[in-house]
C-alpha cells in the first residue's frame, strides 16, 4: 500500500514539473526527449513548434498506444534547431544514439548488402553489408542478398579484377582463366582500372544494355574467327545478365533509378514497403513491419530518415506517399483497378508531379548547429515570448495549437534538401501509380501478418486441445513446465515457463536458485523445486496448472509426483519430455509407471511439445549462465587481497563489468576511495588472469 502511494506522489511531483516546464515551452522547430522514471530515454520526436507539439502528450485524450508513452513520462528536454530540416536530421541521429523504447527503430538498416568497387591500388568486387567511409563506390542496397552475389559472380566472370584478399606470391587459375590482371606477376597501369571500374559503375547503374549489346558484337566476332569457345563464354554472360536483370513487372519510360514508399497502419502497427525501381524497372521489394506509438506519417518519415542516415548509394527521386492515402480500412480492388487505367492514360510528364520543394542551399559540411536549452535558458525564452502557462493536463483535445499535424510536404522538402536528391509527393498519373501500389502491398502485408497471427493461434489452441485428449484431459489450458541446469553440479538453478492455451505467457516464467541440493542430483533438484513452487500456489491460492511438464523421464516424472501427492496433497497430472542423442524432443511419457504416448512427429502436438521445451530450456540455461557469471566476477574479485564484500559492490556498480574494471586508469579508483597501491594490485590481479 505504501509503495503504492509512493508511485502516486511521484506521479504528481513529476506532473507538476512537467506542467512548469511547458509553460516555458519555445515557438521555435526543434526534437524533444521523453524520459521515464530512471532517466532514460524513452521516445524522441521532431516538431514544427515544440510548444505545440509536446504540450500535445499531455493535454486530452490519446488512443491505447499514445497512453502507454504517456504513462512511463516522468521528464523531457528539448533541443532548439534552425530549421525543420535540422530537426530531421538530429532526430535521427538521437534515435540512433539512444535506441529509445518508443520509437521506430530501423534495426535492418545495416543488413542489405551492397556491392562495392574498393578504393586501393589493385581493387576488387566484394558483397558488404557494412557502409565505410573508404572512398569505394557502392552500388545497392539489395534486398535480395542472392541477387547480389549472383550480380558479383557475374561481373568477376566479366571483369578482370583481383579476386584475392591478399596479394598472393605467383599468378593463380583465375589469370590463366582470363578473370584476373594478376598484378601480383605483372604491373598493371592505372588507366586499365579506371577503364575496367568505368565499366562496372555503368552496369551497376543500369547500362547493362550497351554492354549486352557489346558482348553481343564480341560474339558475333569470336564465331566468325571460328573461336567458339570464347563465342559460347561470351553467349552464357548475356544469358545471364538477361536472367538477372529482366525479371521486371514494371516499367517507366525515362529510365531513372528510384525508390517508392508507401505504409500502412493497424491495430498500433505500420507497415513500410520500399519499391526498388532500377533504370525504370522494378527490381525488387521490401517490407518492414513493426510496432509503432507516434503520430504515423511522423514516425513514416522517421523510418525514411534512418534509411537513408547510412545508404550510400543514392536514387535519382524518392517518391512519397501523401498522408491521405492513409486508410483504416482497404479501398475496393475495383475502383483502385479503374484509377490505375485512367491514370496510365495520362500524360506522364513532370508538369503533372507535385515536387516536395525546390531546394536553394545545400546543408553545410560543418554539420547541424543546435542548442540545449536549459531550465534558465527556457525561462527567458518563455519570458521574451510571453509564453502561455499551461493550467493543467486535463484541457479538451481539439484546439489546433495543441495538436501539430503532420506535414508531408514539409517533411519531404526537409529530407531533399538534407539529402540533395529530388524527393516526390506524385497526386496523379503513373507515379502515383507507383505509391499507391506500394501503399496497397504496405496493407496487404500488414492484413497478412494479422492473418498469420490469427492462425498460429488457432492451431496452437488446437493443439494444446488434441493434446490434452491425447494423454486423457477433458480440457488442457494451463500448462507450467520445468528445467534443471548445472554444470557438474556447480551453480544449480531452475526454471518454470508457463503455456495458457498453447501460448507463453513470459510474465508468469519464475526463476530458481536451487538451495538445499548439492552437486548433481536432478532427482533432489526436481523435488525441491515442485515443493517450493506448489507450496506457495496452494498458499496464495494462484491458478493450479492442468499439466505438468518435466524435462525427464520416469525418475523426473515419480520424484514430482511423489511431492504433490504425499507432501502436498495435489493431484496434478505429471508427463516427461524425453530427449534422443542429439538433445531433441523425442517422445512424451506420461502415468505412474510413466508410459510413452504415441504422437505423431510432423503433429501440431507434437511441435508445441517442443516449443515448450525449448524455451524452458533457453530460460534456464540464460539463467544459469548469469549466476556462473556472477560467481566468477565474484571468485576474481573476492581473490585480492584487500577486496571484501562492500567493495567488490562498489566497483561493480560504478564501472558495470569486470572488462570496464580491467580497463581503468590507477586515477579511476581514486573517487571510490580506494589508493593507487590496492588500485595497482586490482589491475595486476585481474590482467594476470
Amino acid at each position: 500500500m505504501d509503495s503504492h502511494m509512493d508511485l502516486i506522489q511521484e506521479q504528481e511531483q513529476a506532473m507538476n514539473n512537467i506542467r512548469n516546464k511547458l509553460a516555458l515551452l519555445p515557438d521555435l522547430s526543434g526534437c524533444y526527449l521523453m524520459k521515464n522514471r530512471e532517466g532514460t530515454i524513452i521516445y524522441v520526436g521532431k516538431a514544427k513548434v515544440l510548444k505545440n507539439r509536446v504540450r500535445s502528450y499531455f493535454t486530452g485524450s490519446h488512443d491505447g498506444k499514445t497512453q502507454r508513452l504517456v504513462a512511463d513520462i516522468r521528464d523531457f528536454e528539448y533541443i532548439v534547431t534552425a530549421s525543420n530540416m535540422e530537426a530531421l536530421i538530429l532526430e535521427c541521429n538521437l534515435i540512433k544514439t539512444h535506441q529509445p523504447k518508443y520509437n521506430v527503430l530501423l534495426k535492418d538498416d545495416k543488413t542489405f548488402p551492397y556491392i562495392k568497387i574498393t578504393n586501393e591500388p589493385h581493387p576488387r568486387l566484394e558483397v558488404t553489408r557494412r557502409i565505410l567511409k573508404d572512398k569505394a563506390k557502392y552500388f545497392g542496397p539489395y534486398p535480395n542478398a542472392f541477387a547480389a552475389q549472383q550480380t558479383k559472380k557475374l561481373l568477376d566472370r566479366m571483369y578482370p579484377l583481383r579476386k584475392c584478399k591478399v596479394m598472393p606470391k605467383e599468378v593463380c587459375l583465375y589469370y590463366h582463366m582470363g578473370q584476373c590482371l594478376a598484378p601480383c606477376e605483372f604491373e598493371v597501369p592505372q588507366q586499365s582500372y579506371d577503364e575496367i571500374k568505368q565499366e562496372i559503375s555503368k552496369f551497376l547503374s543500369g547500362g547493362h544494355e550497351e554492354i549486352k549489346k557489346d558482348l553481343q558484337r564480341k560474339m558475333e566476332e569470336a564465331a566468325e574467327d571460328l573461336y567458339f569457345e570464347r563465342a559460347k563464354e561470351l553467349r552464357d554472360q548475356i544469358i545471364n545478365i538477361d536472367a538477372l536483370m529482366e525479371k521486371q513487372k514494371i516499367t517507366m519510360a525515362d529510365a531513372k533509378d528510384r525508390d517508392v514508399f508507401g505504409f500502412a497502419v493497424d491495430k498500433g502497427w505500420m507497415c513500410v514497403q520500399i519499391l526498388y525501381m532500377r533504370q525504370g524497372k522494378m527490381i525488387e521489394r521490401h517490407a518492414s513491419v513493426f510496432p509503432f506509438y507516434g503520430e504515423p506519417y511522423n514516425d513514416f518519415m522517421s523510418y525514411v530518415t534512418q534509411y537513408y542516415s547510412e545508404n550510400p548509394a543514392m536514387p535519382q527521386e524518392i517518391m512519397l506517399p501523401v498522408e491521405e492515402m492513409i486508410a483504416d480500412e482497404p479501398s475496393d480492388v475495383n475502383d483502385q483497378a479503374i484509377e490505375h487505367a485512367e491514370a496510365a492514360g495520362l500524360d506522364s510528364s513532370d508538369r503533372e508531379q507535385v515536387d516536395a520543394a525546390v531546394v536553394s542551399d545545400r546543408v553545410a559540411e560543418e554539420g547541424t548547429a543546435y542548442a540545449v536549452q536549459t531550465t534558465e535558458q527556457s525561462i527567458q525564452q518563455a519570458e521574451a515570448a510571453n509564453a502561455s502557462v499551461v493550467e493543467g493536463a486535463n484541457e479538451p483535445s481539439g484546439q489546433a495549437e495543441n495538436n501539430e499535424q503532420a506535414d508531408p510536404s514539409s517533411s519531404a522538402a526537409a529530407l531533399q534538401q538534407w539529402l540533395g536528391v529530388k524527393v516526390l509527393i506524385p497526386r496523379r498519373g503513373l507515379k502515383k501509380q507507383m505509391t499507391t501500389m506500394a501503399q496497397d502491398n504496405a496493407r496487404v502485408s500488414l492484413d497478412e501478418k494479422f492473418r498469420l497471427i490469427e492462425r498460429d493461434e488457432e492451431r496452437t489452441s488446437k493443439a494444446a486441445g488434441n493434446l490434452g485428449q491425447a494423454i486423457g484431459l477433458e480440457s488442457l489450458e494451463r500448462i507450467e513446465a520445468f528445467d534443471n541446469s548445472n554444470i557438474q553440479g556447480t551453480n544449480p538453478v531452475s526454471a518454470m515457463v508457463v503455456f495458457i492455451d498453447g501460448k507463453p505467457a513470459r510474465k508468469e516464467y519464475r526463476k530458481y536458485k536451487v538451495r538445499t541440493v548439492e552437486g548433481s542430483d536432478d532427482y533432489g533438484t526436481m523435488r525441491e523445486v515442485i515443493r517450493r513452487r506448489y507450496e506457495r500456489v496452494v498458499k496464495e491460492n494462484l491458478p493450479m496448472p492442468d499439466l505438468i511438464v518435466v524435462d525427464g523421464g520416469k525418475g523426473q516424472i515419480s520424484a514430482a509426483t511423489d511431492v504433490l501427492e504425499n507432501e502436498l496433497g495435489l493431484f496434478i497430472p505429471v508427463c516427461g519430455l524425453v530427449k534422443d542423442s542429439k538433445h531433441r524432443t523425442s517422445q512424451l511419457m506420461v502415468g505412474d509407471p510413466a508410459e510413452p504416448v504415441n504422437l505423431a512427429r510432423d503433429s501440431q502436438e507434437f511441435y508445441l511439445l517442443q516449443r515448450i521445451q525449448d524455451e524452458v530450456h533457453r530460460f534456464a540455461i540464460t539463467f544459469h549462465r548469469e549466476q556462473r557469471g556472477k560467481s566468477m566476477i565474484t571468485s576474481q574479485l573476492d581473490s585480492i587481497p584487500g577486496i571484501g564484500d562492500k567493495r567488490r559492490k562498489l566497483l561493480l556498480k560504478h564501472f558495470g563489468s569486470l572488462k570496464k574494471i580491467r580497463e581503468a586508469s590507477v586515477d579511476d579508483f581514486r573517487q571510490l576511495g580506494i589508493g593507487d597501491k590496492l588500485a595497482k594490485q586490482i589491475l595486476e590481479a585481474l590482467k594476470e588472469e
